[in-house]
């Protein structure tokens, strides 16, 4: 990119961001890791320089562009037995799910 210095990150960072991803990291693996996320943030920085005072906020890029989506409108609900029909398994008038166990 340019000649810019890396903005500063420490592996102590680098870890934190690790830990916070449930992600184990050697010490060889963390300043490697360091050095690639500074050259991004290097990277990215360049977008803050950018002057977007007079910028309208959009959705899309291009105004052309409509959604496709319908518009959300309220319905009566499905009979249940019409939403069970399908169903791979049922109890009575509920789905029945495979258990699922919290390993905390």
């Amino acid at each position: 990119m340019t000649n810019q210095p890396e903005p500063e990150l420490s592996v102590e960072q680098v870890r934190q961001v690790a830990a916070l991803c449930h992600i184990g990291l050697t010490d060889e693996e963390a300043e490697q890791l360091r050095a690639e996320m500074a050259k991004l943030l290097d990277e990215v920085s360049v977008l803050q320089r950018i002057d977007t005072s007079g910028v309208e906020p959009t959705g899309h890029a291009v105004e052309e562009v409509h959604t496709v989506m319908r518009d959300d409108v309220s319905r009566p609900p499905l009979e249940r037995e019409d939403v069970l029909a399908n169903a791979p398994r049922r109890e009575g008038s509920f789905f029945r799910v495979q258990a699922v166990m919290d390993e905390s």
